[in-house]
């Protein structure tokens, strides 16, 4: 596994913020709760898995998105009408992309990034 790097990440509207498939997006509208469905997101494959069994041939799903990583941390908070975001794994920036759009589609913004 590569080095953790933190992502900063800024969410203008969560509680309209969704992602392409209603099976598959975020529900929640506190930080909170969107913070536990994207570290579940990171950690576990079950989003993972639910998306590739919805494509149309999912033996030919990039298995380069399917990575976990076990130890990702992300905690979310309320300042003035914007959530943010901090995400600390050791997933790649394209996978990360990923379960984000999965969840709340192309609602967020990625500020900054360092090493963890």
């Amino acid at each position: 596994m590569s080095q953790a790097q933190r992502y900063f990440i800024t969410i203008a509207n969560l509680a309209t913020a969704r992602g392409p498939d209603p099976d598959l997006s975020f529900q929640g509208s506190s930080p909170q709760s969107f913070a536990e469905a994207l570290q579940a997101a990171l950690r576990q494959p079950v989003l993972f898995q639910r998306w590739k069994a919805k494509q149309p041939d999912p033996d030919e799903v990039d298995q380069s998105l399917a990575p976990v990583d076990p130890t990702a941390t992300v905690s979310a908070q309320l300042d003035d009408l914007r959530t943010e975001v901090q995400v600390v794994t050791t997933l790649t920036h394209f996978v990360l992309r990923h379960r984000l759009f999965m969840l709340i589609g192309p609602h967020w913004q990625l500020r900054d990034v360092a090493a963890a």
